[in-house]
């Protein structure tokens, strides 16, 4: 970007004395009468000021396209750009250095002149001084010399709220590089992760609110963020439980704990120390129908819930998810969400017929499931696959993650846990990434070649991938050609023969790099519970901190120890007693988010619904795409890609695949779905097939009592309770038509929520 300078700009009437002066003084100058310790820097001091003024913010003048024809650098992370904008655009007729107060910059800020904005700050406080002290001092731009900030510290980082306590001041200061500590409480901004917990003021005073559970507040000042973190306990904490758990933590201090017992410690030492207690556990029937579909996104039948129920053994819990880990359900339901993730997508570029290379994709995920390939090597194998679909079904990743954006954001997001996003046009806003962190990442792929793959000019066939011999990517702003590096890590060497994606996930497996244990670890947690410890799974950042790390860290460690071994990391977490938990709140928890004091209900995924229907009603659904059926007996958690038609599945979320980030999915309710319950024609079909399971109970020998019961352990894995029973009984008594009584009472137990969450 080609920068003007101020001798360069010509006056206007308005901005005469602002130009005279910036003329003859030169910008690296202290003016007459003030001592060197009394500058006014522009990157440490002058910046600063703006962003808690707002002035570069996302919303103002801070967007690519600035505001009202005046533009400036987001959140300050350009402060050259910043300085020619505010003294030579429009002839510098935002600032009389002269008489500051008469200037554009503080008329508007106070409130003097019309300003889209309004008032941002008042005459005389501390932001207005900096802001006329620098101008009086001839308005000086960045230089070399000047002092930078390089640590920016909050007092007290961490703090639990007493029972009677209200507010919590915090303290804010920045440590420069010429040894100097500033206190800039009132010169930095606040921002609450959480408001219903604790909102901050701008004086950086945290107030509770309604709400009890965990929040964090983001500092900013400059270029520099920082982190307090607060608790506010549902009741006084338990110290009594806190030093028992901290007691058994010494005592297994020596390494005899592991795996589950040591998750549900640590998982236990948040509850005391929230003051929350956990509701008690779970039926024993609902537990199966919860991790029967969380494992394999299937029901289970009536058979297998009563021989859970009826299994007096003690290790039956053990036994019950070793027994899902190895069903063929198991491999399709993950390989399924992983193929989400991976963008495996077929729409896009034509639904006119099935493609291949999805189908191979997807097939090779499930086998990598079904085999339990260790998940560093899983994930080695996309990042490195080279050939063609026929030969290396991983090389379809690369199909749809083909430009720049798409190699940075969606590995970030996928094997990291990281939103990279803002860091491709300026430095990132609650995180450390710039953009030579976000194209030196990209530069990691710059060599990914393509050869073939255009049967015609819709339908990608068969690409080949290979490493080609040049390939370089430059920064967008300074034109340097830049070195593949990972996020935070060192330059991978350059050569000819060596493939930075080889690097990159050599890197990214290292026994001393957690990070992507940490991101599945982390992934699989949210899976089972509801919400992850980083929420969301991918959004980890130093302002984002996990609700309770030392959980996330034991996970992570349990993961790594096994070797990447994702049915035993499985097998930690279902076994832990915060998911064998019921999900009916108490008195106690009533309000957890955070905790994992009870276990959170979410709705069913598309795909599983719909294959839950199926099942239920005893009526496959049959899919088809581009006029070629699929296999009778293909379920929604089978099909390769998102382009298989089906309005169901669209309108109950299921996700477009052009992103890794699993937000994609909706699975939250909506009126569209309860509508899609009353009124699809495919529900309706179902329900009137005469081999469905309406029209069987219809003709059953069984009393009415036990065909009840058996609809209600179908769907719902538990025995109808005695009103149930009566009110049935008396509906299905009370028609001259069996069957259609069935289809009715059938039809209305689907649309309960019981039956279309998972609890």
């Amino acid at each position: 970007m080609r920068m003007r300078t101020v001798m360069r700009t010509k006056p206007g009437v308005v901005g005469l004395a602002a130009w005279l002066l910036a003329a003859l003084v030169p910008v690296s100058r202290v003016p007459a009468g003030e001592r060197a310790d009394d500058r006014v820097a522009f990157s440490t001091d002058v910046v600063p000021v703006l962003t808690r003024l707002g002035c570069n913010g996302g919303g103002c003048h801070g967007k690519s396209t600035g505001q009202n024809g005046f533009r400036l650098s987001l959140l300050g992370y350009e402060p050259e750009f910043d300085h020619e904008a505010l003294v030579g655009d429009d002839r510098g007729r935002r600032l009389l250095a002269a008489s500051p107060e008469s200037s554009l910059l503080l008329q508007k800020a106070v409130g003097s002149v019309p300003h889209g904005g309004g008032r941002r700050t008042v005459p005389g406080s501390e932001s207005y001084q900096i802001l006329e002290r620098w101008m009086q001092q001839g308005m000086p731009g960045p230089r070399p010399d000047d002092p930078t900030v390089v640590a920016l510290e909050v007092s007290p980082r961490q703090a639990l709220f007493a029972a009677d306590q209200s507010t919590q001041a915090l303290q804010v200061t920045a440590r420069l590089s010429d040894g100097r500590v500033q206190d800039v409480t009132r010169l930095a901004v606040y921002q609450s992760n959480d408001p219903e917990i604790a909102e901050v003021s701008e004086t950086g005073e945290v107030r509770r609110q309604g709400r009890s559970g965990q929040m964090a507040v983001m500092v900013r000042y400059g270029d520099h963020v920082s982190l307090f973190e607060g608790t506010i306990p549902f009741r006084t904490p338990d110290a009594r439980r806190l030093a028992e758990l901290g007691e058994s933590s010494a005592a297994v201090a020596g390494g005899e704990e592991t795996g589950v017992a040591r998750i549900d410690r640590l998982v236990a030492r948040q509850w005391a120390r929230l003051g929350v207690e956990p509701s008690p556990l779970t039926e024993e029937a609902e537990f199966v129908r919860r991790v029967t579909l969380d494992i394999c996104g299937t029901l289970p039948t009536v058979a297998e819930v009563q021989a859970y129920v009826q299994d007096a053994s003690p290790d039956k819990k053990r036994r019950l998810v070793d027994s899902l880990l190895a069903r063929p359900e198991y491999a399709r339901f993950f390989g399924q969400k992983w193929a989400d993730i991976l963008q495996n997508r077929g729409r896009g570029y034509s639904t006119s017929r099935q493609r291949p290379g999805t189908a191979l994709f997807s097939a090779w995920i499930r086998d990598c499931f079904a085999r339990n390939l260790p998940y560093d090597q899983f994930v080695t194998s996309i990042l490195t696959a080279s050939g063609s679909q026929e030969t290396n079904p991983a090389t379809v990743w690369y199909r749809t993650v083909r430009t720049t954006e798409n190699y940075v954001e969606s590995f970030s997001q996928a094997f990291l846990g990281v939103r990279v996003q803002c860091a491709q046009c300026h430095h990132h806003p609650a995180e450390r990434w710039s953009q030579g962190d976000y194209y030196g990442l990209a530069a990691v792929f710059g060599r990914v070649g393509r050869k073939g793959g255009f049967a015609d000019a819709e339908v990608p066939t068969s690409e080949t991938i290979y490493l080609a011999d040049h390939g370089e990517v430059k920064h967008p702003r300074t034109g340097e050609v830049l070195a593949p590096r990972p996020l935070g890590g060192e330059a991978f060497p350059i050569s000819k023969y060596v493939d930075p994606r080889v690097s990159l996930a050599r890197w990214l497996t290292d026994p001393a790099n957690p990070q992507l244990a940490r991101t599945m670890a982390n992934r699989m947690w949210a899976h089972f519970l509801g919400r992850g410890v980083i929420h969301p799974v991918d959004d980890s950042r130093s302002t984002n901190p996990p609700s309770n790390p030392e959980l996330l860290d034991a996970l992570t460690h349990e993961f790594q120890q096994s070797g990447y071994d994702i049915q035993q990391l499985i097998r930690l977490i279902c076994l832990s007693r915060a998911y064998g938990l019921s999900s009916l709140p108490t008195d106690g928890n009533r309000g957890d988010l955070q905790s994992y004091a009870r276990f959170y209900p979410r709705r069913l995924s598309a795909e599983v619904l719909l294959d839950a229907i199926s099942q239920v009603v005893e009526v496959p659904t049959a899919f088809s795409a581009g006029g070629a059926a699929f296999p009778e007996g293909t379920r929604a958690i089978d099909l390769p890609d998102e382009a298989v038609p089906s309005n169901f599945l669209d309108v109950f979320g299921r996700p477009a695949r052009s992103s890794a980030c699993e937000c994609e999915r909706v699975d939250s309710p909506a009126l569209g779905q309860m509508l899609e319950l009353v009124s699809s024609a495919e529900i309706q079909e179902k329900l009137a097939n005469p081999q469905g399971l309406p029209q069987r109970l219809a003709k059953s020998p069984a009393s009415q009592s036990e065909r009840v019961r058996e609809l209600f352990v179908t769907l719902f894995a538990r025995s109808p309770s005695t009103e149930e029973l009566a009110t049935a009984s008396e509906f299905l008594e009370g028609n001259t038509d069996p069957a259609e009584a069935y289809r009715s009472l059938v039809w209305s137990l689907l649309a309960t929520n019981e039956f279309l969450f998972n609890h």
